[in-house]
């Protein structure tokens, strides 16, 4: 919810849990925002489920410069990182999924011929320090004293994250690697027509644009009004772009461009009449 796209409330804009925050490296300035990927599971059999998820771009995952890339500092640049949901995480990796606490090794980012190769790292924002337990201890269903030893290199599994009241530690091993994930971007499926989202005021119009097909991710906007020509926006942070021309009642139209350069033309989706904090419907990638 949120986050550094703009979008807001992402069920209501459409993009429900099947989003990810990206990396410094792949997130762009915002200029990503909107662009979906299709990501798999691919170096266990024993814990990736088959097939394939397509998520949407919707948020940032900033780096720690206080942590080093390998141990903790996922989203540091170079890493190409992507920081899914928990329901998108767990429709390619075993409900029972592997959360390895310490010692994984990040893989070197190369590129494939069709495919790009990445880490997928889950859960950083789960406080689990009071159920970590040493290795040795670990039973079935252990008696866990939230005083024991800080964290070590443990694999343990849950049975339901959400539910963090009662965790049930199910079977535990310890594991030299972490999950690989291969990703590629594909084209987005949107219902209905590219949206606009008015906001700010008299002389300083900041157009929220979401439900974007094709690419999905929006490089340049250009809005002309019934009395103007066409202008172009500026990137003002996220998905919002920026106009400072006077447009109150005018009819509005947009040129929307995605990353792929194809360009969509709504004409007059604003109507004279329009006012801040409303969202209008225009024209679709195909």
């Amino acid at each position: 919810m949120g986050g550094a796209c703009g979008y807001g409330n992402v069920y209501s804009q459409g993009y429900g849990t099947n989003n990810v925050a990206l990396s410094s490296a792949l997130f762009n300035d915002g200029l990503s925002c909107g662009a979906c990927f299709q990501i798999m599971c691919v170096n266990d059999r024993q814990w990736c489920l088959p097939g394939s998820i397509v998520v949407t771009a919707t948020n940032f995952c900033p780096p720690n410069p206080a942590l080093p890339s390998d141990k903790g500092g996922w989203c540091n640049p170079p890493l190409r990182h992507f920081d899914l949901s928990q329901p998108a995480f767990l429709r390619i990796a075993l409900e029972l999924f592997l959360l390895l606490i310490e010692g994984t090794k990040i893989i070197n980012f190369h590129e494939m011929p069709s495919h790009n190769v990445g880490i997928l790292v889950n859960l950083q924002a789960f406080d689990l320090q009071s159920y970590f337990v040493p290795k040795q201890q670990i039973t079935n269903k252990p008696q866990i004293n939230k005083q024991q030893v800080a964290p070590q290199k443990y694999a343990l599994f849950f049975s339901n994250l959400f539910a963090c009241l009662d965790i049930e530690i199910l079977v535990a091993n310890y594991f030299s690697n972490i999950f690989l994930f291969l990703f590629s971007r594909v084209p987005c499926v949107r219902r209905g027509g590219i949206r606009f989202q008015m906001n700010g005021h008299p002389y300083f119009n900041l157009v929220l644009i979401t439900n974007v097909g094709g690419a999905g991710d929006v490089h340049a906007v250009a809005i002309k009004g019934s009395r103007t020509g066409w202008q172009q926006m500026k990137q003002n942070w996220g998905q919002n772009w920026q106009s400072n021309t006077y447009l109150i009642g005018q009819s509005l139209s947009f040129k929307v461009t995605t990353s792929d350069g194809r360009t969509v033309v709504s004409n007059d989706v604003v109507p004279a009449n329009w006012s801040f904090g409303q969202t209008f419907t225009g024209s679709q990638f195909r």
